[in-house]
């Protein structure tokens, strides 16, 4: 999570719109564009919104992540302190193939197992007992901000949103032919600014 503030973007992206009243577009709009534009830029970037939490397990080897996350980082440690490692699962498969059995349950985990394919699902083990705890590192999906409110990415990510809050400003606007070339600038910017070399843009 960030530490600026709404209000210094939606003032920057405002005073640059030459509408620092912001009688032409509205505050409400200006943060709605905003919020789209955090959204985005976690398609591009899920290291913009990383959280930590300590997170108590269910019963089982199969756990989900918080209703938040969209993809695991990592799970280093047990809280108390012992390091968890991660495998690949046909390592578990080939060596334990019981591993899933209820009664292989302890309460300190020595192994995670986690694919990009299942994202938001991993599995421990040996199998938690339910209710012992590992310290979650994960990819989060942006809380929806206010005004006034700190921005849900890294702070590094403020002048992105800017460009984003200005392209979708001007492409309502496109009614005004140098409104729509100033809109695909900045979003060109914008993309310039959070996305992957070779990564396309998301589909519509």
């Amino acid at each position: 999570m960030g530490t600026l503030l709404t209000t210094s973007i939606l003032s920057r992206a405002a005073t640059l719109l030459n509408d620092a009243e912001n009688v032409h577009w509205p505050v409400t709009e200006l943060i709605e564009w905003l919020n789209d534009g955090q959204r985005e830029i976690v398609l591009y970037r899920p290291s913009a919104c990383v959280r930590h939490l300590d997170k108590k397990l269910e019963k089982g080897t199969r756990q989900a992540l918080p209703e938040d996350g969209n993809s695991l980082v990592d799970i280093p440690r047990n809280t108390d302190g012992y390091v968890i490692r991660q495998v690949e699962r046909r390592e578990l498969d080939a060596f334990q193939p019981d591993w899933h059995l209820p009664i292989k349950a302890k309460s300190k985990v020595e192994h995670f197992c986690w694919s990009p394919n299942d994202p938001k699902t991993f599995y421990v083990y040996p199998p938690s007992p339910g209710g012992n705890s590992v310290e979650l590192v994960y990819n989060a999906n942006p809380s929806q901000v206010g005004v006034g409110s700190a921005i849900a990415v890294d702070d590094i990510f403020a002048s992105a949103l800017v460009d984003y809050i200005l392209f979708r400003a001007l492409a309502k606007d496109t009614d005004y032919a140098p409104n729509a070339a100033s809109a695909d600038t900045h979003y060109r910017a914008f993309l310039a600014a959070v996305r992957p070399e070779g990564k396309a843009p998301p589909s519509a």
